[in-house]
């Protein structure tokens, strides 16, 4: 008797509460259900006439290359030069200065002076320090906003909210609202990609590209450097293309017969079209990552023939290859495991990051232009917080979020300039402050997106990338 009972449970069909609450009374439960549901059903809602996600306002780039300095770049030391740190050498920090929290908690650091040799380039006067003398040279197309600020002290808040708007894991990526709000212009390729210069893994890990609460197939992808930029991506020569196709069908059916009684969980669905994806892309992606086809003048432009520039060279021709082909958002990690991070002999650290860095972000500024894709193409240089002009251990500087500089490139933008300033000795945001959502907010705008209007649903609260504020600056876009 105990036996029948068993195989009785074992082959009944036993009914969820979703399932219940679905066919229950007709189904009329099912309606309070898809209420509670509204945010995963709205998603990709506003569409236009041609069936695709319509921008708000006309879009000044197509794509945006982030190149993300992780760790935190110091902005004394690059684009923003104070002659007064060279009066206060030696000396604590001055009482007319609003004193900050320091993470690593030093007491009354004294001012170190930056010891860079600094020069005006291009029509527009922009100063860059010589650790930069590539980027320099193409300084009339740089808009250099001086005057950023955040709330995350740490890297693991300064990285989450940079990426997510907020200090806390849990909300989408920029990439990802980005792809959410305008979709892909390329079905066979991820319309959100991200690169890491190194094995060591950026600090937070994917969650700076993660989808959040939204539907999973927002997320970034992540490519890795070598011959094999997309894992498990090549079909194995033993297996025939229509064995493949054959094959994945019968995983979509099974998938979808799986997928259609969970219709909340976003990550079935995402994995269904990660599949199609994955299939559409063996055709094209191989194509897309091979430098092969690049040539010689192209690839010593990026610096990939130098050992000190080859593995962020090749992130940024791949950059360029992506956008060349609709890729929506690609964003590039500089020093992967916060190698920007100078508590210490900060000469040593970035005179490093900056020669990997420099003839590859220059060359690819160049490479675009050329080829016509920068007034499309919104290129943005940044950490997720700047530099102390106090130091710290004797020849390092500290965290400092309360100001530090981000640069822009392409969309159209006047470039040769400078926006917002920090105060005499670069502590603090003073002109023309922007937190990380008013940045956000103009990255957003430049792609024809309104932060206000971009709505995602979620537990029927209407979430927005900028958390509900910020707005693009006026003097970027239209300076």
């Amino acid at each position: 008797m105990q036996n029948d009972s068993r195989n009785h449970a074992r082959n009944s069909h036993w009914l969820s509460r979703r399932e219940m609450l679905t066919q229950a009374g007709a189904g009329f439960g099912g309606l309070a259900l898809s209420s509670l549901l509204e945010g995963t059903l709205r998603a990709d809602s506003s569409l236009s006439a041609a069936g695709k996600p319509a921008p708000h306002y006309e879009p000044r780039a197509k794509s945006v290359i982030f190149l993300f300095m992780e760790g935190g770049p110091s902005h004394i030391d690059l684009f923003d030069p104070k002659p007064e740190l060279e009066k206060l050498a030696g000396q604590p920090l001055p009482a007319s200065f609003k004193p900050v929290i320091l993470a690593m908690g030093e007491s009354n650091p004294p001012i170190m002076p930056s010891p860079r040799k600094w020069k005006q380039h291009g029509e527009g006067g922009l100063w860059v320090s010589d650790w930069l003398p590539h980027t320099a040279t193409m300084a009339d197309d740089l808009c250099v906003v001086r005057s950023l600020y955040s709330d995350g002290i740490n890297h693991s808040g300064g990285v989450c909210q940079m990426n997510t708007g907020s200090t806390i894991a849990g909300r989408p990526s920029l990439g990802s609202w980005v792809t959410y709000g305008l979709g892909s212009e390329n079905k066979n390729l991820p319309s959100f990609v991200v690169l890491e210069d190194n094995a060591n893994q950026v600090i937070n890990g994917p969650r700076n590209w993660g989808a959040g609460f939204m539907p999973a197939v927002h997320q970034g992808t992540p490519l890795r450097s070598g011959d094999e930029p997309i894992r498990y991506l090549k079909t194995p020569s033993t297996v025939s293309s229509s064995l493949q196709k054959e094959k994945l069908e019968l995983l979509e059916k099974n998938n979808r017969l799986h997928a259609r009684e969970r219709a909340s969980q976003s990550e079935l669905e995402a994995r269904i079209a990660s599949y199609e994806l994955a299939f559409r892309m063996q055709a094209e992606a191989p194509e897309a990552v091979d430098l092969n086809a690049e040539t010689a003048e192209t690839k010593a432009l990026y610096g990939i023939d130098e050992k000190e520039t080859e593995s962020f060279g090749r992130m940024c021709l791949l950059a360029r290859r992506m956008v060349e082909r609709g890729v929506r958002f690609i964003q590039l990690y500089s020093g992967a495991g916060s190698k920007w991070d100078a508590h210490a002999n900060i000469e040593k650290n970035h005179s490093g990051l900056c020669k990997a860095t420099d003839k590859p972000i220059a060359g690819l500024l160049a490479d675009l232009k050329r080829r016509g894709l920068l007034d499309d193409t919104l290129v943005v240089w940044g950490g997720e917080f700047g530099r102390t002009p106090m130091s710290e251990k004797g020849n390092g500087r500290d965290h400092n979020p309360t100001g530090f500089t981000m640069w822009m490139a392409g969309a159209k933008l006047k470039g040769g300039r400078t926006v917002g300033s920090t105060d005499e000795i670069g502590l603090h945001a003073a002109e023309d402050r922007l937190h990380v959502h008013d940045f956000h907010a103009t990255i957003l705008r430049l792609l024809g997106i309104d932060n206000m209007e971009l709505v995602y649903m979620h537990k029927n609260r209407p979430e927005r990338p900028t958390l509900n504020e910020g707005a693009p600056c006026e003097k970027i876009i239209n300076g």
